[in-house]
């Protein structure tokens, strides 16, 4: 014979992976019982609206109820709460939840009473994180709200667990970003560029922009309920950060790793300044493809390889030669070959003649660069024009000659036929002058990728020019030994690979950009008098570098001693990123020696999305360790990037942006197509992107508040490097909010007015329902923050909501209403009522302490209406400053779980009959339960009252092995040892049922064969729009799925009355 513990954990471990599974097909199979009654009920209220009967006396009740509710609706309302103080509820819990109500006035209380700030003399230990600091031009998008509601739970989590948490604030210049918008505003209410107000006005023009308009995003952070400490707030071109930056760069230039070259940049010629690369996006063309240009009236061609020959010296015949850009021919200076290849070995050594300015050109040997298998295996050389180009000219010592004017024109270099004309007009130009000269070889389609400027969409053309470099070879090398030797972790490890190798091929950095919005280059210029050319920067040893002028002309009186001189600042200003990358040091005011910086750093956490993984963290910890000594975090976690709920990157054209705001809010259809109709979306486009808003948000978006968001975007994670939000999720969390609500209004309803929560609970003389939900708390507890330790927050979510949903919600409330109803005069009922509301108190306590980090302000809210233990001066005056739950080890009990499995899996074979059978919640039949061992008989005798209560029987009898379960029943198999019957004889007429039945289904294939007709009808698929395809596939399968359950009614009923005959 079998242990208990053996038969509970046989089907304990299959069920409870499957627990889910099975309610939401319960859920699903009620869904569809209910319009089936509901249809019923419909028409027996037809037939006695028909009767002209008078109002009954229970509806007239009703009536005068909802009268008697409504004068007191005052009761359910917040009273005004004064801007930053405590919130002021209303005397009674209104009946439903109300996210915008709920979410009013604790943010701003929670921030007056300074429980975001951090104390730097505090004993605890330090738990810190920086947040990435938002451009100061940008509105908060659902990337924004991923970060924040990520970091907000990890920061409250730790707040809550005895650390000193600091989750610090700052907001990013950044430098293009900020001054396109600038110079935009300009253009366009008073029709000047930059150049016509000169620098200095120019740069009081952006900071009164900033003062005005910039750094909305910060405050959008505050309606996220981002608990930030706002005291310690920073903009990187403030004054701290500024000396930061300048500190910075003095360092790292006297160290030898800043220096001045010449060297190949992305160049944008709208913004006329390098960019970097994180700010190059891509597109991938198949073929022969139309682009709209910035500064181009037509549309230019991309994806095509024209081929042109090169006359050879000598009468040696020409070498065909193929480009997507025939405009940068007139920049090259070589052809190369592959070495080894038969064809050319004649022409090594040789030279090939320009066609426009007769320039010879070298045929060189380069087995690095040609494969000789592709093309004609000859590759045209533009040094100044192409990264691969580049290294080919370094490596044989070519001319770099660059053809374009930093606005993209042709330059002078190009030749007197071209000078002047815009790159992608040149292009045409060049085809037909080689056509003319009779060397034109062809064109074909051509796949390529090719790079445009997120800032200004901009064609990116390379360029060689003099900027400030980086020197990353040491740093890069560093970075990838902290890794290895666990100084820094990466989390997710996958992206260690991803790490490592962008690492060991490091280039120099870049971080010059020829704008005005910014920090200044740090370097001045010294023009000798005596220098031949008096030009500015002609010189590349003419640098000096200093904190200031006055350091800078001292640098220039030690490095040219005797000599008369005057020196000039670059005008150039230094990339954003670099700024940035000081962030976790500069924060706390680096590079003075402050409490904050003795305190604070190194820094706990880096949290942030894993498509900026090279261009900030690691730019992050290759500054942070050369110039504190330390890495400047602990760990990096690194989140997905947020895509919609179809896998498609959000995209304006697409229309299917997701605004956290109007998440929170709620937004009509109309109004997300007037967002739309605000862009600068073309006809096509706007059509594209409305019938795509149309298609996702049909209804606009419902209100879901703050609480339903954070928990979905941070449940979500467990989705890989990328999250595809359905909004529909993000409502039904949003209905779970109302759930706790619930919860909570039962809590206070039976808790009673004067209920005052006892100090100690004796735990072992608890009812089995209380010990059976202590017990699973702990185990909530655990796995919860088993989970946050290593940021598996999926399953941390996972661990909370079951908790709340499946076991205090569905179970515990339920099996203790008959208890709350009890007499109170009875002894033992009181007695038994006193510690269940003791139990239950503590139950809401934890689990609200417990869900706090995930839903701040709902938990907030109804934390404050709990009740009080009396004198309890361990009480925190906010759930945010309190302690979080941890487990209580007198509370765990394996076999009161282990029964409770067994219950529960009786429960859900009862209910699966009772849906089988269509009774209605109203139908309390009576339920056998046979069991083949004195051990599950004793389990299930002992929660015959739980199983009554949550199958909804009448009665509940267990039967032996040797017993027989009476005529009439239906039955269903729990598992090897347990089987239950219900008694359905005289509740249910069979007959009458399937009659029901025979008509419904009769219906349902009318409606099927409707909807088939329609998708057959020829040209279907080529003529009906796509959406409309859709929902007639959708309704289909609604369809059939319903024809399954009233054809699976229906044998159930048939085989209920031939086992009653």
């Amino acid at each position: 014979m079998a242990s208990p513990e053996e038969t509970l954990q046989l089907n304990g471990a299959k069920e409870e992976d499957q627990e889910k599974k099975k309610k939401k097909e319960e859920k699903a199979r009620e869904k569809e019982l209910k319009k089936l009654k509901a249809a019923q009920k419909a028409e027996a209220a037809k037939a006695q609206a028909g009767k002209g009967s008078q109002p009954s006396k229970k509806a007239e009740q009703k009536a005068a109820k909802k009268a008697a509710e409504d004068e007191n609706q005052e009761q359910y309302q917040d009273p005004p709460t004064p801007l930053g103080e405590k919130k002021r509820l209303a005397p009674e819990m209104a009946k439903a939840y109300n996210p915008s109500a709920v979410e009013a006035a604790w943010y701003e209380w929670w921030e007056k009473s300074g429980f975001f700030i951090a104390d730097a003399t505090s004993k605890k230990p330090p738990f810190v994180i920086v947040l990435p600091p938002p451009n100061v031009t940008g509105a908060l998008h659902i990337g924004h709200g991923l970060t924040s509601s990520i970091e907000d739970t990890i920061i409250r989590w730790r707040r809550m667990s005895g650390y000193n948490a600091l989750w610090v604030p700052g907001m990013d210049h950044a430098g293009i970003a900020t001054q396109v918008v600038v110079e935009k505003k300009l253009m366009r209410e008073r029709g000047l560029t930059r150049h016509d107000l000169g620098r200095e006005q120019f740069m009081a023009e952006v900071w009164k922009w900033k003062d005005e308009y910039g750094g909305k995003i910060l405050n959008q952070e505050r309606r996220l309920g981002a608990s930030l400490d706002w005291s310690r707030e920073c903009f990187t071109m403030d004054d701290k950060r500024s000396k930061a930056v300048t500190e910075a760069f003095v360092r790292l230039y006297k160290e030898g790793l800043i220096y001045r070259d010449h060297r190949l940049v992305n160049w944008d010629c709208i913004l006329r300044t390098a960019i970097s690369d994180i700010e190059v996006d891509y597109i991938d063309i198949k073929g022969r493809t139309l682009l709209k240009v910035p500064g181009y009236k037509s549309t230019v061609e991309f994806g095509v390889l024209t081929s042109f020959a090169y006359p050879l010296e000598e009468d040696l015949g020409e070498i065909v030669v193929a480009t997507t850009r025939p405009e940068t021919m007139l920049g090259d200076t070589a052809i190369a070959v592959h070495p080894a290849d038969q064809r050319y070995l004649h022409l090594h050594n040789k030279f090939a003649i320009h066609p426009f300015n007769r320039r010879k050109l070298p045929i060189i040997c380069d087995a690095e660069l040609v494969d000789p298998n592709f093309g004609t295996g000859a590759v045209k050389i533009t040094p100044a024009h192409d990264p691969n180009d580049f290294l080919v000219g370094k490596r044989h010592n070519l001319e770099f000659i660059n053809i374009f004017s930093d606005d993209g024109m042709i330059n002078s270099n190009g030749g007197k036929e071209f000078q002047g004309l815009k790159r992608f007009d040149a292009r045409a130009t060049v085809i037909e002058a080689l056509k003319s000269k009779g060397l034109y070889r062809g064109a074909e389609n051509n796949e390529m990728r090719l790079g445009t400027c997120s800032r200004s969409d901009d064609i990116v053309e390379p360029m060689v020019k003099p900027q400030w470099f980086v020197n990353c070879s040491d740093m890069g090398r560093e970075a990838c030994e902290v890794v290895e030797d666990g100084r820094l972790e990466i989390i997710p490890k996958q992206f260690e690979a991803d790490w490592f190798r962008w690492m060991r091929n490091i280039r120099d950095w870049c971080i010059s950009r020829q704008l005005w919005w910014g920090h200044r280059v740090p370097a001045w210029y010294v023009t000798l008098e005596d220098d031949d050319i008096k030009a500015f920067g002609v010189y590349v040893d003419h640098w000096v570098v200093g904190r200031n002028e006055v350091e800078a002309l001292t640098e220039a009186g030690t490095k040219f001693p005797g000599k008369k001189y005057h020196i000039e600042q670059d005008p150039d200003v230094l990339d954003t990123w670099f700024s940035s990358g000081l962030f976790p040091f500069s924060v706390m005011c680096w590079p003075e020696d402050t409490v904050d910086m003795k305190t604070f750093y190194p820094t706990s956490l880096l949290e942030t999305g894993h498509d900026i993984i090279f261009f900030w963290v690691a730019r992050m910890v290759m500054l942070g360790m050369k110039l504190t000594g330390e890495v400047p975090f602990k760990q990096v976690y690194l989140h997905p990037m947020v895509r919609d709920a179809h896998g498609r990157k959000m995209s304006k054209s697409l229309g299917n942006v997701i605004d956290p705001l109007e998440v929170i809010n709620g937004i009509t259809l109309e109004d997300l197509h007037k967002r739309l109709e605000q862009g600068n979306l073309d006809r096509n486009e706007l059509d594209l992107a409305k019938a795509g808003q149309k298609q996702d948000f049909p209804n606009g978006i419902a209100e879901c508040g703050t609480d339903a968001l954070r928990f979905s975007l941070v449940a979500y994670t467990a989705q890989s490097d990328k999250i595809n939000l359905d909004i529909q999720r993000v409502v039904g969390y949003r209905h779970w909010c109302n759930k706790l609500w619930n919860a909570i209004r039962f809590a206070m309803l039976n808790l009673g007015t004067d209920f005052l929560p006892s100090e100690n609970l004796d735990v072992q003389s608890l009812p089995c329902g209380c010990k059976w939900i202590l017990s699973v708390l702990n185990k909530a507890i655990s796995k919860t923050v088993t989970a946050m330790e290593v940021y598996d927050f999926s399953s941390a979510t996972s661990a909370v909501y079951s908790w709340w949903q499946y076991q205090l919600c569905d179970v515990f409330i339920e099996i203790i209403k008959p208890v709350m109803s009890a007499d109170d005069n009875n002894s033992t009922s009181a007695s038994v009522k006193r510690v269940t509301r003791d139990t239950l108190w503590i139950c809401l306590d934890n689990g609200l302490r417990l869900l706090h980090p995930f839903m701040p302000f709902v938990t907030e809210e109804l934390w404050q209406r709990l009740p009080q233990r009396l004198g309890d001066t361990s009480r925190k005056e906010s759930i945010m400053i309190s302690d979080y739950p941890t487990v209580v080890e007198e509370w765990t009990d394996d076999e009161i779980e282990s029964q409770m499995v067994l219950i529960e899996s009786s429960v859900r074979s009862i209910r699966s009959l009772r849906m089988a059978y269509l009774l209605l919640p109203k139908q309390r039949p009576e339920a056998f339960l046979l069991c083949k061992t004195d051990e599950v008989a004793t389990v299930v005798e002992n929660g015959a009252t739980e199983i009554c209560t949550l199958a909804s029987l009448a009665s509940l009898k267990v039967l032996r092995e040797s017993d027989v379960p009476p005529v009439g029943c239906a039955v269903n198999i729990v598992n090897e040892h347990l089987s239950v019957y219900l008694l359905l004889r005289g509740i249910v007429d069979a007959r009458l049922e399937l009659s029901k039945l025979e008509k419904k289904k009769e219906e349902l294939i009318r409606q099927q064969e409707a909807v088939t007709k329609k998708m057959n009808i020829p040209g279907y698929r080529d003529k009906v729009p796509a959406n409309i395809q859709e929902d007639n596939l959708s309704k289909l399968n609604k369809l059939m799925a319903e024809l399954s359950i009233v054809e699976e009614a229906n044998e159930n009923f048939e085989k209920l009355l031939a086992d009653s005959s």
